[in-house]
């Protein structure tokens, strides 16, 4: 398990980057994003309640703060999953994936804030270079470039913004119990949080339509198998390792948007994206150095 840790990150980033691409496919057939996200996090509730049966010891379930810090975590990833989709729908999956993977500046941020972390000047160099390479990546440097729609880019930093809100949550209840008794009540409470917004005609008519499958694929890629090989990989995966690794969710999700959606990125777009990429990554690695 050990000598493939490293793998199983990869592959979990893999599943996450190709969930965008089925979340973009549905989108763009016309199902509301609210739907789409119920669904992803509807399919990985039931594999990790299924995961929770089959491993219920330490689950840490009769602990108040892990319900808290579940549900905080619940909170964020409710918000990821549905302002990616819209990102996704009034954009590009290339962009949106890399927005969102702007997700530790928004954790440097808050810790900064909440002087959970020391700010360097590495980290205030890091923080803009990701700025820039936004700039560069959305055409903001041009006002009549319209390369991304203002709402695109908004949700698309709505949604690392969430993702930040989902790390704090997992990473504080984490002590508290299991991983799978944690996403257990975290897709529980999207699923609650969802009901609301999304269009309950859409929700009640996806089980026979022609698009079940991409649903069912959707969740299990999106949600439930990766989330659960992620964590199994996190086990014996350094955390500068796995940041790096990580990268291939915005890669895997950007070439989906070229090869199968027929996206098209230019050379200063293409340079943005890579400054948000390598950038992010040595965040990862140098603050845990």
């Amino acid at each position: 398990m050990t000598r493939w840790s490293g793998a199983l990150v990869a592959l979990a980033a893999f599943c996450w980057g190709v969930s965008g691409g089925i979340g973009g496919i549905l989108v763009d057939r016309d199902w509301d994003p609210f739907v789409v996200s119920f669904y992803r996090g509807g399919v990985g509730l039931l594999i990790v309640l299924c995961w929770l049966c089959l491993q219920p010891r330490g689950s840490g379930l009769g602990n108040r703060r892990l319900w808290f810090w579940s549900v905080v975590a619940g909170i964020g990833v409710a918000g990821n999953f549905t302002f990616y989709f819209i990102s996704i729908h009034h954009g590009s999956l290339a962009v949106a994936a890399t927005l969102m993977y702007c997700a530790p500046v928004f954790v440097y941020l808050v810790s900064f804030a909440l002087k959970l972390e020391k700010p360097s000047l590495f980290k205030w160099l890091a923080v803009c270079l990701v700025l820039v390479g936004i700039v560069l990546l959305t055409g903001l440097y041009e006002i009549d470039a319209g390369r991304v729609t203002p709402i695109s880019l908004i949700t698309g930093l709505l949604a690392g913004l969430s993702y930040a809100i989902f790390i704090f949550g997992f990473k504080y209840a984490a002590p508290q119990g299991s991983p799978q008794s944690i996403l257990t009540l975290a897709f529980a409470t999207l699923a609650l949080l969802l009901l609301i917004p999304s269009d309950f005609s859409q929700i009640v008519s996806v089980p026979g339509s022609q698009d079940l499958y991409l649903f069912a694929g959707l969740g299990l890629l999106g949600a439930g198998l990766s989330f659960f090989i992620y964590v199994r990989g996190l086990k014996h995966t350094p955390p500068a390792v796995a940041s790096i690794v990580a990268m291939v969710e915005p890669v895997t999700a950007s070439l989906f948007g070229v090869t199968i959606l027929g996206e098209t990125l230019e050379a200063l777009q293409l340079v943005g994206m890579a400054i948000v990429l390598v950038t992010v990554s040595a965040m990862g690695v140098f603050s845990r150095n």
